[in-house]
């Protein structure tokens, strides 16, 4: 229990105090000509990031430009994430703020996008009245009209939901980048009915964007000097896309391919994989390619296979360890991570210790975990009850947790004394003389910035670039080292 153990106490405190990764939260950051402007929040997945930059792009089409100071904005947006209460939570509040801001500065019009503005349209515009516009994943193209209709003092709102809207053609603008990794949407929706989850009632079937659209832009991205591009897509492994000129099917492995040799210097990552459809093709695609990140994102969501029946995740136990020992065999060298619900609908203790085993036999480099919170409209919400007590879900989460964390620091101990391939990212978060970087399996390395003469042509390392860093310490977040020598 957490009074008799100071590490699960000390969890629980950064539980509580709402740490443990279910909102992302970016912000413009990009110079600001005059004109009107917008400002936007994102919160949730990596798919929210990128619909932002699609959302920057089409009002910068409309004559608005981006800024980073809220009170500067003429259009206030907020993206939003409906998988989590908390997210929706976090959402509400920001709201009040902007509300705020509105009073503040007449004529500034307030929207809201993404999944709650799909789930929650009525609410927003007529019953809390916070804010002018609601727009779906599926309706930004809608923008201008809507923000007109918006300053008309009218209430605006898109939220139908597409079967052919993929944005192929928009060259997102990049929003808060590096300059370094880009997010390419290379499909939108999903057809999985996991019975915990609202993303197919928020943004729709799955479709596939073309394939020529893809690499175009993975290209564009490596003309501008970006170094890693990561595809993205509720299930990118389904990923299906037929050629209408001469009906050739391009599948994920494929896709992976063709973004792959844009240029080998450029790394590509993926996410998310669907157990499911994870193919040998992959794997071997992934293997061929050295440019291609050996770490592939697996969730779980639970170790029994009861519960994973009654989530609706379409396989059991067994069989997805045997995808976990199929991943081993072809790359040993793979890192997987995964993702973890507790306190799912009549989960036993001894259910969920099958969830703590199955961490154990898969040594996951990382997970991103979370209680049960019952989202209305799903399937589990209209047929399961919510019958496990709010305490019990939270100490289950917190020796997932736990485990986790000493599965990690394991995982990263075997990494002492190796070298690896980073690029860095940018300066370390603690000190501007540290850089910051990430190997193929997706671990983040710190390391300080080297002498000049260490680089090639004595000019220094820079962001962007590659450089060989030995692995001298690690905790379980992070591995800490220095950077070779050319050469070694």
């Amino acid at each position: 229990m957490y009074n008799d153990n100071p590490t699960l106490k000390g969890i629980k405190k950064e539980i509580d105090e709402k740490k443990q990764g279910e909102v992302f939260y970016q912000e413009v950051n990009i110079d600001e000509p005059d004109g009107k402007k917008f400002y936007i929040e994102s919160y949730g997945c990596q798919m929210n990031f990128s619909d932002s930059e699609i959302v920057a792009s089409i009002l910068g089409e409309a004559g608005f430009s981006a800024t980073k100071f809220m009170e500067k904005a003429d259009l206030i947006l907020i993206n939003t994430c409906s998988i989590r209460e908390k997210a929706e939570d976090t959402v509400r509040k920001r709201l009040r703020i902007f509300n705020k801001m509105k009073r503040q500065k007449r004529g500034t019009m307030v929207g809201v996008l993404g999944c709650m503005a799909e789930r929650l349209k009525k609410k927003f515009l007529e019953e809390e009245k916070l804010v002018d516009m609601v727009v779906g994943p599926d309706a930004y193209r809608d923008l201008p009209k809507l923000v007109a209709t918006a300053e008309d003092g009218n209430k605006a709102i898109n939220v139908h939901l597409s079967r052919e809207e993929t944005y192929a053609d928009i060259n997102p603008m990049r929003l808060g980048s590096n300059g370094v990794s880009g997010f390419i949407s290379i499909m939108r929706g999903c057809d999985n009915m996991c019975s915990f989850c609202v993303v197919p009632f928020t943004r729709g079937r799955e479709r596939s964007r073309d394939a020529f659209s893809v690499v175009a832009e993975a290209t564009d991205l490596y003309n501008k000097g970006y170094k890693e591009v990561t595809l993205l897509g509720q299930n990118v492994d389904s990923y299906k896309w037929q050629n209408p000129e001469n009906e050739q099917v391009t599948t994920f492995a494929n896709l992976l391919e063709m973004v792959a040799q844009v240029h080998p210097d450029m790394r590509v990552r993926f996410s998310t994989s669907h157990p499911k459809d994870i193919t040998d093709e992959v794997l071997f695609t992934m293997k061929k390619y050295e440019n291609i990140c050996k770490y592939i994102h697996l969730p779980v969501q639970s170790g029994n296979s009861r519960i994973l029946e009654k989530m609706n995740r379409t396989y059991d136990r067994e069989w997805y360890e045997k995808k976990v020992n199929r991943i081993y065999e072809v790359m040993p060298e793979c890192a997987i991570s995964s993702d973890f619900i507790t306190g799912f609908c009549s989960e036993t203790e001894e259910e969920h210790r099958d969830t703590l085993s199955v961490i154990e036999f898969a040594k996951y480099t990382m997970s991103y975990m979370f209680y049960y919170s019952e989202r209305p409209g799903t399937l589990a919400a209209r047929k399961y009850e919510d019958d496990i007590p709010l305490e019990v879900k939270k100490r289950r989460l917190a020796e997932v947790i736990e485990l986790q964390r000493r599965i990690s620091h394991e995982h990263n101990k075997l990494d002492l004394g190796k070298t690896f391939k980073v690029l860095i990212e940018g300066d370390s978060k603690k000190s501007d003389k540290e850089f910051k970087g990430r190997n193929s399996q997706n671990k983040m390395i710190i390391f300080p910035k080297p002498s000049p003469e260490l680089a090639s042509g004595g000019e220094g390392y820079k962001v962007g670039d590659y450089c060989n860093v030995e692995v001298l310490e690690v905790t379980s977040a992070t591995l800490k080292g220095r950077i070779l020598e050319k050469g070694k």
